[in-house]
């Protein structure tokens, strides 16, 4: 049995003031070609279909084209569940009458968990539930975190799995020791979002949603997909990927990672202004890190003209965001070493014998005129 493992579309994301909905449209199209070429037994979508619980317009029509084209078009079961970010209510809308064509979506938890069976495969859906509901959902004081929830959720699972049977389990977590980015909305304070992988041993796969780095823990069976498509800055030097998955009768057989090519790289660029307006012009969406020291009129404007999908401009080096003086000094000082100590405070960088030498000659220059 084989299938394609991805999670965390992010549907209508909005990226520093961007909207990302025809760079999904690329890469989900991208996602079918492959689907074509591998022939799947199923398509698995572990949460986070949508950024936010009221989706735009847009987000919701390109997710109805994607599922129509993989469930209807080309007969592909699909197994999705609702991730922290999709609105489990709408995402369950139509669900069980969608299962008549294979199309299991999995909005809400239910006290009987879901559970499709595809080609002998036995898919176990996890949506994304906070912990309060667990408790309540099956009268146990006892949970408090998303650990205590899924250790719940997973000890009822293993007591009715079938050991004739394979078992994968689908669900939108975050595993300790994963490895997160600036685009993920934290579940919890204090690790009490975390879920320890050891909950997932009774299943011979557990496909992922939540962390966007395919990598984002190193584990024989518990395994993220990552997001489609980098959404933020700090995922610049991830390889977004899907994963194919094959498991026979034996358990678990590979695990291959199939590149997923973007429209448009995110990528951050440091140098010069004046190098970068010689830069060979791209669509890339673009961070960029200014080595100036001295004040640029309206830079961003400028350098759209070589990027323009520029999304974020600051200085290299990170300047402290206030000058406090001192509140008695000792000693008198000069002019010259208050406008030292000032510089540095603000800029973060060292004051040159250049520097030093042209200041001089300014202050100089200015005590001339005033006695003059």
């Amino acid at each position: 049995m084989k299938f394609i493992h991805t999670a965390d579309w992010h549907l209508g994301k909005v990226v520093n003031g961007a909207s990302m909905v025809e760079d999904q449209r690329f890469i989900l199209q991208k996602l079918i070609t492959l689907i074509e070429k591998e022939q799947p037994d199923a398509l698995v979508i572990a949460g986070d279909l949508y950024d936010r619980s009221v989706p735009p317009a847009t987000a919701v029509n390109l997710l109805n084209e994607t599922l129509f084209t993989v469930n209807v078009e080309m007969n592909i079961p699909i197994v999705a569940i609702s991730g922290n970010h999709d609105s489990a209510d709408r995402l369950a809308f139509g669900s069980t009458w969608f299962r008549q064509n294979r199309l299991f979506l999995a909005g809400k938890l239910e006290k009987d968990m879901f559970c499709p069976t595809v080609e002998g495969v036995s898919f176990h859906c996890l949506p994304y539930t906070e912990p309060g509901v667990v408790r309540h959902l099956y009268d146990d004081p006892s949970v408090h975190t998303h650990h205590d929830a899924m250790k719940v959720l997973t000890g009822r699972l293993s007591e009715r799995l079938d050991p004739d049977h394979l078992h994968v389990a689908v669900g939108h977590a975050f595993v300790t020791g994963g490895e997160t980015s600036d685009s993920e909305r934290i579940l919890s304070v204090g690790g009490t979002g975390n879920v320890g992988a050891e909950l997932f041993e009774p299943f011979h796969y557990t496909a992922l949603g939540h962390l966007h780095n395919p990598n984002a823990i190193h584990h024989s069976t518990v395994q993220y997909a990552g997001s489609p498509l980098k959404y933020s800055f700090s995922e610049v030097n991830h390889l977004k990927s899907v994963a194919v998955v094959e498991l026979d009768s034996s358990g678990l057989t590979s695990v291959r990672r199939e590149p997923l090519e973007p429209k448009r790289e995110m990528r951050i660029l440091t140098g010069f202004f004046d190098e970068l307006l010689d830069h060979d012009p791209s669509e890339d969406y673009i961070k960029i890190l200014l080595k100036d020291e001295g004040t640029i009129l309206d830079p961003m404007a400028k350098l759209k003209h070589t990027f323009p999908n520029i999304l974020h401009l600051e200085k290299s080096v990170a300047a402290p965001s206030h000058f406090t003086p001192p509140a008695e000094p000792k000693k008198k000082r000069s002019d010259m070493e208050m406008y030292e100590e000032f510089y540095t405070a603000i800029t973060g960088l060292p004051f040159s014998d250049e520097k030093r030498s042209y200041m001089i000659s300014v202050i100089e220059e200015a005590r001339k005129e005033e006695d003059e």
